[in-house]
């Protein structure tokens, strides 16, 4: 059983940046894909951003391509996720998710009810 934990949510300003951390253990994860979904209030989950293990293949969703940036460092069983020219609209609970299948499109195989970090509150004021 694969645990996630996320840190690096808080406060920030419209304009500003954070860094998301997540950290895997408990399984034979180092060659998963990890990736990142959000959920504003009163709204849908939204599949933002996704890495394979090797870090040749990456996704963005067009609300967040070329502002942030996933990036994974095996070594330390541990995806990020840089967020620079934050909005308000960047509101939201972000989690973690492993085990599941992407492409350019989007994913193709859902992470599994225990696939998933706890959330981490991030919240921009304008």
């Amino acid at each position: 059983q694969v645990q996630l934990v996320e840190s690096g949510g808080g406060l920030v300003q419209a304009g500003g940046s954070l860094r998301l951390s997540c950290t895997a253990s408990g399984g034979t994860f180092s060659r998963y894909t990890m990736g990142w979904f959000r959920q504003a209030p009163g709204k849908e989950r939204e599949f933002i951003s996704a890495i394979n293990w090797s870090s040749t293949s990456t996704y963005y969703a067009d609300s967040v391509k070329d502002r942030f940036t996933i990036s994974r460092d095996n070594a330390k069983n541990t995806v990020y996720l840089k967020m620079n020219s934050l909005k308000p609209e960047d509101t939201a609970v972000y989690y973690c998710a492993t085990r599941f299948g992407f492409s350019s499109h989007g994913y193709y195989s859902a992470p599994a009810p225990d696939d998933w970090g706890q959330g981490t509150q991030v919240t921009v004021s304008s």
